[in-house]
């Protein structure tokens, strides 16, 4: 198997190879994707089935997907628990990167041979071709690489609005996450940094800890600690340093929300995108009165639904221009073959997973 993910890989290095004419050839083959028509655990409805590609109307586009992540909301849309559901039957997959085959005569945006990621959520990505509304589709440069241009859409998108919408930062500020060792956390890490922003990042602890910990100061992060590191005197050590946190961002829940509040500024605001604990988010009445400190919420796909297309185009642009400039990276990643998709399904649902499975395709 390796040496077949090898071989992809190769072919897929930067998303400028493999040339239109290989993906062409290659399209010979009956496309296929994960299907699944009932909601369930992964592994008992998902199957992989040749698919009956529509013909391609005025304003579609006929994409070769090369590349997807397995992302948790995706799971809990194939489990039915999601709070945005396709019509089933449906193929899974939200996020990712593919090359433009053919387009309508009526697409003005978008060529063969160009590279191609999701505008929208739900559309289907875990499938070898499809055939797709232009609208649906955001062009991305050529030299952004292939596991950077499949995370782009989801994660990164998330960190950079979280950053932005809620607090005015300004370079020497800081900000409080737990869950950083997840792809919104690496996001986090690295956007932040570009835009001068220190960073507190809070893990589970684990037993790879001091591997981990390294891993997300080479990312940029300026502090790691563990979630019983909330309440320890070396806090305290870490504000010596730099201010308290104006921005807390919350993916867990539980314990991990109520410790990590206690260490924002008075009228600072806590955004929760995530609850990996299960657990509600549990505040002191002490800090709405004495501290004003403001909760939100946030989630992308809303976000997409408030915003135009040129909202999101825009919010790309930057990303890719970030990547190119060395400042933003692909979260660790797994690469496996689709016909290994079980394999991936079950590593992306292990506890303390850092690295974000990625279907070829």
């Amino acid at each position: 198997m390796q040496r077949a993910v090898a071989r992809v890989l190769r072919g897929l290095r930067g998303l400028r190879a493999p040339p239109v004419r290989a993906l062409c050839a290659a399209a010979g083959t009956p496309p296929r994707g994960l299907l699944y028509e009932r909601h369930g655990e992964p592994a008992d409805v998902l199957q992989l089935k040749e698919l009956e590609l529509p013909a391609l109307g005025h304003s579609d586009v006929l994409i070769k997907m090369l590349a997807a992540p397995i992302n948790p909301a995706d799971i809990n849309m194939i489990q039915g628990t999601y709070a945005l559901l396709a019509p089933l039957p449906a193929v899974a997959g939200s996020e990712g990167v593919g090359r433009v085959l053919e387009v309508g005569p009526g697409v003005v945006a978008l060529s063969p041979g160009d590279c191609i990621i999701p505008a929208d959520a739900g559309l289907g990505t875990w499938r070898t071709h499809a055939v797709l509304p232009e609208h649906s589709l955001l062009r991305v440069p050529g030299d952004v690489p292939l596991l950077c241009a499949a995370t782009l859409s989801v994660n990164p998108c998330t960190a950079f609005r979280m950053l932005s919408d809620f607090e005015s930062l300004a370079p020497g500020d800081s900000v409080i996450q737990n869950a950083a060792n997840s792809g919104v956390g690496q996001a986090v890490i690295q956007i932040a940094k570009a835009m001068g922003i220190r960073t507190i990042n809070v893990v589970r602890d684990r037993p790879d800890l001091p591997q981990l910990v390294e891993r997300l100061l080479a990312l940029g992060a300026d502090h790691v600690v563990t979630e019983d590191a909330l309440r320890k005197p070396e806090m305290k050590e870490i504000f010596k340093s730099i201010p308290k946190p104006r921005l807390a961002l919350n993916c867990v829940g539980g314990r991990s929300t109520t410790e990590m509040l206690r260490h924002l500024q008075p009228k600072g605001t806590m955004v929760t995108y995530g609850g990996m604990a299960k657990q509600p988010v549990t505040v002191p009445v002490s800090a709405f009165i004495f501290r004003d400190v403001r909760l939100r919420g946030f989630w992308m796909t809303q976000w997409k639904k408030d915003h135009d297309k040129q909202s999101m185009a825009s919010m790309v642009d930057t990303l890719c221009q970030m990547v190119q400039k060395g400042q933003l990276s692909a979260p660790a990643c797994t690469a496996v073959p689709l016909e290994d998709f079980r394999e991936a399904l079950a590593a992306s649902m292990q506890p303390f997973t850092s690295s974000k499975q990625i279907l070829l395709l």
